[in-house]
């Protein structure tokens, strides 16, 4: 794969639009990542019922990738991914209690926030928390950035409920709360005074405001729409009204799987349904209830960003400021007879992908990338983007050049992978491109809690899978074992084991 690694700046104004300064501010960067928020969940992908104004007019003047993947479509790992720019399969940070591995010094000293914290710009870590940087205190992340406000793995609809240091916010529901934080590191002043003041004793060395003489970067990671999250929610009365009430006359517009929840297809060595997570083991009528809840809280995500853009535009940043949006991976929704993540369906690994930049020439607007992406890919594109050098240990890629539109070689497939073995889930890889997915799965007799990023020594999968992307979207006809199909599989496996290896 061609690396071409150069600030959007000078790239942008080559075609066609104004010569850039050379003394102008360097960017603002913005990162927005949500949790479990899957690709059909927006207005712009077809949702029926949710509305996503913001989000879809983020997209309208930026640029929307159609084909992002997160490699490992689960929270941990991929949140590990993008602080490295790594495969899972190289950074080998699974869930903590079962890789027992964390970020190191390294890979987050390269991390795009650190990067840009040493290149003069102040730095803010904000929300979800679910990757252990070096011991387990975090130490380096804490002492590293300058607004660092967070809470480790789950926070619930309002976080203040769990995590003590969520307990000077006004607002007591998470996104609302979250932007809040966000304010009050983005507004020095006398308005915010109370949040620093009231910050538990455990944080207050590690809030510092941001330097109004300096560009700002900050990554904001949201628990919703997670299911874990979704307890409670519009239930106090000080929350925002739709998340008790919006879309309650629309339950009957959330559709369910044909067949749920009979509609299981793996065999019983891969999974079972009883097997998954109870709360992935939905029933209908429980099933529209989370879609439901789902959709409210999507809602709630998209008046964060159109609140922060408002924000922006009210403290005039909105002219340098880039906002990149993403999820951590999607959701099973009774696809496939399953609920949850993990598996390597497209409900899974598919998610929406939004880059915003206010130096696009109007030209390149509201274009739809179809390029296939990945989220190791921002922490390159957004240190391109501020014309900053793109460390050597990223696996990732700048996408500089797509959102100029250039013709590029760039990657024709994706690995992917699943390494979690705390549920009922088996091990699996695939690769996916233009055309076809292949999925592998290997036994879980003797893998249970147990991380094995090589797998077991002479392992042979126990099923497999091929889908006709083209002519099956869904995922529903597994033609592995259809005669005609055979050299496609074998190119696929070959395929897949080369990127296994390489990816190491």
């Amino acid at each position: 794969m061609k690396k071409i690694f150069r600030p959007l700046f000078a790239c942008l104004f080559l075609v066609g639009a104004p010569v850039f300064a050379q003394n102008v501010d360097k960017p603002n960067v913005i990162f927005i990542l949500s949790d479990d928020q899957r690709f059909g969940s927006m207005s712009m992908t077809g949702n029926p019922v949710t509305e996503t104004p913001h989000l879809d007019r983020l997209a309208q003047e930026g640029v929307f990738f159609s084909k992002a993947y997160v490699t490992s479509p689960i929270c941990g790992p991929s949140r590990a991914n993008i602080f490295t720019s790594q495969w899972e399969r190289k950074n080998r940070i699974g869930f903590t209690n079962v890789s027992n591995n964390f970020v190191s010094q390294e890979a987050f000293d390269n991390s795009f926030l650190i990067q840009m914290k040493q290149a003069g710009y102040s730095t803010a870590f904000i929300g979800k928390h679910h990757t252990t940087i070096v011991d387990r205190g975090n130490k380096p992340l804490n002492q590293g950035i300058d607004f660092c406000y967070y809470g480790k793995g789950h926070l619930g609809f309002y976080p203040a409920k769990k995590h003590k240091q969520f307990r000077n916010l006004k607002n007591q529901s998470q996104t609302e709360g979250l932007f809040e934080a966000f304010q009050a590191y983005l507004k020095p002043g006398n308005e915010y005074h109370y949040f620093y003041e009231n910050a538990d004793a455990s944080i207050k060395d590690q809030l510092q405001p941001r330097d109004p003489e300096k560009p700002f970067c900050a990554w904001i990671n949201l628990n919703l729409p997670h299911q874990s999250s979704l307890g409670g929610m519009g239930s106090r009365p000080g929350d925002p009204e739709f998340y008790s009430t919006l879309y309650e006359d629309r339950q009957d517009d959330f559709i369910i799987p044909e067949g749920y929840p009979n509609n299981l297809t793996l065999p019983e060595t891969v999974i079972t349904r009883e097997e998954q997570p109870g709360y992935y083991r939905f029933t209908e009528a429980s099933l529209k209830r989370t879609k439901l809840a789902t959709a409210r809280a999507v809602y709630g995500i998209d008046q964060f960003v159109g609140n922060l853009r408002s924000m922006l535009q009210d403290l005039k940043l909105a002219g340098n400021t880039i906002i990149v949006f993403f999820s951590d991976n999607g959701l099973l929704y009774g696809e496939h007879g399953l609920g949850g993540k993990t598996m390597l369906y497209e409900e899974s690994v598919h998610v929406p992908l939004i880059v915003y930049s206010p130096f696009l020439p109007e030209a390149k607007r509201g274009q739809h990338c179809a390029e296939l992406v990945v989220g190791q890919d921002i922490p390159a594109t957004l240190l391109d983007m501020a014309g900053l050098e793109v460390p050597n240990t990223y696996q990732g890629v700048s996408m500089v050049p797509l959102l100029e539109g250039q013709e590029v070689d760039w990657r024709k497939d994706v690995f992917l992978e699943n390494l979690f073995t705390d549920q009922g889930y088996a091990r699996q890889d695939g690769v996916r491109n233009e055309r076809y997915k292949y999925i592998r799965y290997y036994s879980k007799e003797d893998d249970r809690k147990k991380y094995l990023p090589d797998g077991i020594a002479g392992e042979v999968p126990i099923y497999e899978e091929l889908f006709d992307l083209e002519a099956d979207p869904e995922e529903r006809r597994n033609i592995v074992s259809i005669p005609e199909y055979a050299p496609i599989v074998r190119a696929h496996r070959a395929r897949c084991d080369e990127l296994a290896s390489v990816l190491k």
